[in-house]
């Protein structure tokens, strides 16, 4: 294994100084520091990040603990944060709990060892519900999921108002019988039925279905064939999350139901097969990319600020209006109530 003084002895310098350049110290010249890093190139040597951990307290080194990794939406977000965290100088541990509170504390505590500097955390329902009983110590910003009894930055989009201007627009092109699908993992699903709930009242309409499902496809397709073989089918289609609207879509094929004609369909976030498939899936596209980018922002300014209020940024949703949810050819006025 390759030492630091073994780079000293390659460089000519002593080993203060190779710990001054790594450390990216002042007081090193240019010429010093090239030859420095021209003898690690040259002998592969790599710091011990423990060992320098230990003796900074900080290790240059971020948490990101997302709900499911093949959710789209949190492929996106993990790929803004790890963006925005090198170019900061920082690498990224990326976690997945699987919705499993018991898997989340295990990563928390990994992450508390590992000395990180701070940490992106997309909670579980049971840390949603009661955040302070975790007690995290690191700095710490949350995204997606809005969270109780606990004062932390957040990143996240206004569910109420996206679910509530995806199912007016439902109402608008004349679907007056909408099933809905939310995720029963976070205070997302809850709050985009609020929104969901709110838009129906306005038009005095009532729901033909709702379910709160794992958020996976299999539980979308299961429950979507579920209401579509009952009597009182509806007409529209509204799934919280891309993995409940891939479900849904593929049990409107398996039961041969043309998309919009027997059944509108119309969901969350845009996915690569969004607007692949015909007619084209009609979603709310949460600005991903800049949720994760914000994240880390902050969390670089709750770093270098660990005292300072707690920050909450509200993002929105943007309206994709296609083909799933063409308006009706035949249909009475929509008018609220």
């Amino acid at each position: 294994m390759v030492k630091i003084k073994d780079v000293a002895k390659e460089a000519g310098v002593s080993t203060a100084t190779v710990s001054r350049v790594l450390a990216q110290k002042p007081y090193v010249t240019a010429e010093v520091q090239a030859r420095v890093m021209a003898a690690v190139g040259k002998l592969g040597y790599r710091p011990n990040r423990v060992a320098r951990s230990l003796r900074s307290q900080q290790s240059n080194t971020i948490g990101l603990i997302v709900s499911d990794i093949r959710n789209p939406y949190f492929t996106d977000v993990s790929r803004a944060v790890e963006d925005t965290a090198n170019e900061h100088g920082y690498a990224v541990f990326l976690c997945n709990t699987d919705e499993d509170p018991d898997k989340e504390a295990l990563y928390l505590n990994l992450l508390r060892d590992e000395n990180v500097s701070g940490l992106i955390l997309s909670p579980t329902k049971q840390t949603s519900d009661d955040f302070s009983a975790i007690n995290l110590t690191i700095p710490t910003v949350i995204v997606d999921r809005a969270i109780k009894h606990g004062d932390v930055d957040t990143v996240m989009i206004d569910n109420v108002e996206a679910a509530y201007r995806l199912t007016c627009h439902l109402i608008e092109n004349g679907y007056r019988r909408i099933g809905a699908l939310f995720g029963e993992a976070s205070a997302t699903g809850r709050e985009r039925r609020q929104g969901f709930e709110k838009a129906l009242r306005e038009y005095d309409l009532t729901p033909v279905a709702m379910r709160y499902l794992p958020p996976r496809i299999q539980a979308g397709h299961e429950a979507t064939a579920a209401i579509l073989n009952a009597p009182d089918r509806p007409d529209a289609i509204l799934a919280t999350n891309s993995m409940l609207s891939a479900g849904a879509l593929e049990a409107i094929r398996e039961l041969n139901l043309a998309i919009p004609d027997d059944i509108a369909l119309v969901g969350f976030d845009e996915t690569t097969w969004s607007t692949l498939v015909q007619p084209t899936l009609t979603v709310i596209a949460q600005p991903t990319y800049e949720i994760g980018r914000t994240a880390m922002e902050l969390l670089l300014k709750r770093i270098e600020q660990p005292d300072a209020p707690a920050r909450q940024v509200i993002l929105k949703g943007q309206l994709m209006a296609r083909g799933s949810s063409a308006v009706r050819s035949v249909h009475p006025e929509a008018v609220p109530a």
